[in-house]
């Protein structure tokens, strides 16, 4: 168990009185429940297309301590220090988000992987959270400085990462980080006028894409009308919760995993609800809240207006993540694949929550004056 005195002086042990436990004890608890989820969800998933029965649960545990590791030494840093990564991080990966579009390998009919020496990545996972964490560093230089563009800066580059997601395509991360930003930009205070056309874009990026886009057409259409197309996937899941009941079948002893093809990614939140039951459930939904809850309390009571903004970007984009993962699964809106952090099957995505919650992790450390 780890004990450090109040008056050592050491990194560490500064870092145990200042960060936030709540925050850490439930990240902690949803990455523990992940491991056993996915111990449960991907064996008949990998037996399924001819891998090993652990295939997906040997990789996820080896992308584990990677990923707790950077949680931490990001968690470590001082907010000057976090901000600067950001940076650093957003423009590699930015670049390395183009160069899908010419290098990366395509999966479902969409290029969003960058395959090398037997490891595929994501890039666009990791501009979640680096963006997030760019974007409040312009709109808090902004209003520091009204001379300095740094809204303009903050609108170009939400312009370039989205018209590189959207060219993918991937729609579903497209509109998380349109929402994440949009939330920032209000809380950074833009003009009336900032509102309505960032509210008109949004709206009409929307139905763009349900109008051009057959497979978005398609998927709204199926939640709209069942009986229009193929809802394979989300009447099995539906199905998963149905047998679950209050307290679930038992570890391991689920059936519909064996009929779900992303039972160990999209919807593995079915899984969980077969096995463990609706009180589980709950509790996971409750450890999700307990994050976000705990992240706005800390937003609401800070000076420092990036930290405020980063808090809330990130925050914001865990939360809603997760809250599209879930009601996919349960069918409260058309299905999308999102991950549920820290649970679903996925090493970028593992690797860049775990840079996401190292960042607020560090963020809502309990500093003195506020200062950077």
């Amino acid at each position: 168990m780890i004990s450090f005195s109040r008056v050592d002086t050491s990194v560490l042990g500064r870092w145990w009185w200042t960060i936030d436990r709540w925050l850490l004890s439930a990240i902690l608890l949803i990455v523990a429940i992940g491991a056993i989820l996915t111990l449960a969800a991907s064996p008949p998933v990998a037996a399924r297309i001819g891998l090993d029965t652990y295939h997906f649960a040997i990789r996820q545990f080896a992308y584990l301590p990677l990923a707790l590791l950077t949680m931490i030494f990001v968690s470590l840093l001082e907010p000057v220090m976090v901000r600067r990564l950001a940076a650093v991080l957003f423009a590699v990966f930015l670049i390395l988000t183009a160069s899908t579009h010419f290098l990366g390998a395509e999966v479902k009919g969409a290029a969003r992987w960058i395959s090398f020496a037997g490891f595929t990545i994501q890039p666009s996972e990791f501009l979640k959270p680096t963006f997030a964490v760019v974007a409040a560093w312009m709109f808090s230089e902004w209003r520091k400085d009204t001379a300095f563009p740094g809204h303009f800066i903050s609108i170009a580059l939400f312009a370039l990462v989205a018209g590189l997601l959207v060219t993918q395509p991937d729609f579903g991360m497209t509109a998380v980080i349109s929402a994440v930003w949009g939330v920032q930009f209000f809380l950074a205070g833009l003009p009336v006028f900032f509102v309505v056309l960032v509210a008109v874009v949004f709206m009409t990026g929307s139905m763009a894409a349900y109008m051009m886009v057959d497979h978005v057409k398609s998927r709204v259409d199926r939640f709209l009308d069942p009986a229009s197309g193929d809802n394979y996937q989300i009447s099995r899941s539906l199905e998963a919760f149905q047998n679950g009941g209050l307290f679930g079948t038992g570890p391991g002893e689920g059936d519909i995993k064996h009929l779900l093809p992303d039972a160990h990614t999209d919807f593995i939140f079915a899984v969980a609800g077969e096995e463990f039951g609706l009180i589980a459930c709950l509790f996971i939904i409750g450890l999700f809240a307990t994050i976000v809850l705990r992240g706005f309390s800390k937003m609401f009571h800070e000076t420092n207006l990036f930290v405020l903004l980063a808090v809330g970007g990130l925050v914001t984009q865990f939360g809603l993540q997760a809250v599209i993962n879930m009601a996919s699964t349960t069918h409260l809106m058309p299905t999308k694949g999102m991950t549920l952090p820290f649970i679903s099957y996925g090493g970028s995505s593992l690797l860049s929550l775990a840079l996401g919650m190292g960042m607020l992790l560090s963020l809502t450390r309990r500093r003195v004056g506020g200062e950077l």
